[in-house]
C-alpha cells in the first residue's frame, strides 16, 4: 500500500472506533455513572494505547522543548475542550451545542490553509464543504422544550469549537517534526493531569454506580475512544489536515447512527438521514482526490 494511502485507512478506522464509541457512550451515564467520572476513566484508559505507541516507537520518546510544547498543547486542547463541554451541557441542551461544535474542522482548515499552506482541488473542496454540513446535521438533536437563558453557553461552546479545531491543526503541524507516538504520549499525560478537575466537577451528592456497569463499562467503552484517538494522530501523519478533520468529523456520526439503528432499532431523524448521505458523498470525493494526488506524485517521482 502506498504511504499516501495510509491516511485513508487510519481515517476509516477512526470513524469506526469513534462511531461505535458514540453509539454506546451514554450507557454508563444511564446506569448512574457521571460523565465527569467517565472522563477520569478515559484518562486512565489512555495509558494502554500510549504504552503500545511507545512500543511501536521503540520506547524512544521525543522530549525536546518543542516536542513537549506541541504534544502537551494537543492534549490540553482536547481534554480542556471536553471539560468545558461538561459545563456547557449543564446550561444548554445538546441540540444547540453539538451542531455548533461540529464546525470545529473549519478552524482546523483555516489554520492549515494559512500556516501550512495546504491546498485542495475542486473535488476535495466540494467534499470538505459537504463534510462540514454533514457534521452539523449529524450532530443535530431534536429540541426537548428546554428553556435556555443567557448567552454563556454560546461562549463556552465557542471555546470548545476553537479548542478542538486548533487541536486538529496542532496534531497535523506536530506530525511534521515529531513522531505520532510521542504526540499521543503527551496527549495521554495531559489528559491524566487534568483528571482531578473532572473529579472536582462531579456532584458526589447524587447516587453513583460504582459497579461494573459504571466504571467497568465506561472503561471498555472509552477504550474505543482512546484507540480512535491514536489512529486519529496517525491519520494526520499521512493526510492533509483539511481532509482528515472534516472526514472523521462527519464519518463517525454515520457509524453511530447505524449502530444505534442496529442495537436500539431506532430510525434516524430525517435531518440525520440527509447528513448521512452528504457524509458518504463527501468521503468519496475527498478520498478520490487524495488518491489522484498520490498517483500524480508517484508518477512525477518515477519520471526521469
Amino acid at each position: 500500500m502506498q504511504q499516501k494511502s495510509l491516511w485513508l485507512v487510519y481515517a476509516i478506522l477512526v470513524t469506526v472506533f469513534w462511531g461505535v464509541w458514540g453509539a454506546v457512550l451514554g450507557r454508563p451515564a444511564d446506569a448512574g455513572f457521571p460523565p465527569t467520572l467517565g472522563y477520569a476513566v478515559w484518562s486512565l484508559v489512555m495509558i494502554p494505547p500510549a504504552v503500545v505507541a511507545m512500543w511501536i516507537a521503540g520506547w524512544k520518546l521525543e522530549y525536546g522543548l518543542r516536542s513537549i510544547l506541541l504534544g502537551c498543547a494537543c492534549g490540553i486542547l482536547g481534554a480542556g475542550g471536553q471539560l468545558i463541554l461538561f459545563q456547557t451541557e449543564r446550561i444548554a441542551p445538546a441540540y444547540l451545542i453539538f451542531p455548533f461544535i461540529a464546525l470545529s474542522p473549519l478552524v482546523t482548515n483555516v489554520l492549515a490553509l494559512i500556516v501550512s499552506r495546504e491546498r485542495a482541488a475542486w473535488m476535495g473542496w466540494a467534499g470538505i464543504v459537504l463534510a462540514l454540513v454533514a457534521g452539523v446535521l449529524l450532530s443535530y438533536s431534536p429540541p426537548e422544550n428546554e428553556a435556555v437563558r443567557g448567552s454563556l453557553w454560546i461562549i463556552l461552546a465557542l471555546l470548545v469549537l476553537l479548542a478542538w479545531g486548533i487541536q486538529g491543526f496542532v496534531i497535523s503541524y506536530a506530525n511534521k517534526t515529531m513522531k505520532a507516538e510521542s504526540i499521543f504520549f503527551f496527549m495521554a499525560l495531559t489528559g491524566l493531569l487534568l483528571a482531578p478537575i473532572a473529579v472536582a466537577m462531579t456532584d458526589f451528592d447524587q447516587p453513583i454506580n460504582w459497579g461494573w456497569s459504571g466504571p467497568g463499562q465506561a472503561a471498555v467503552i472509552q477504550l474505543l475512544n482512546t484507540v480512535g484517538a491514536l489512529l486519529f494522530v496517525y491519520a494526520f501523519r499521512y493526510g492533509k489536515a483539511i481532509i482528515v478533520a472534516p472526514l472523521t468529523n462527519a464519518g463517525a456520526p454515520v457509524i453511530t447512527i447505524v449502530m444505534s439503528l442496529m442495537i436500539f432499532r431506532t430510525l434516524p431523524h430525517k435531518v440525520h438521514a440527509v447528513g448521512m448521505v452528504l457524509a458518504v458523498v463527501a468521503a468519496l470525493l475527498m478520498a478520490i482526490e487524495e488518491e489522484q494526488e498520490a498517483d500524480a506524485e508517484e508518477a512525477a517521482t518515477e519520471t526521469p
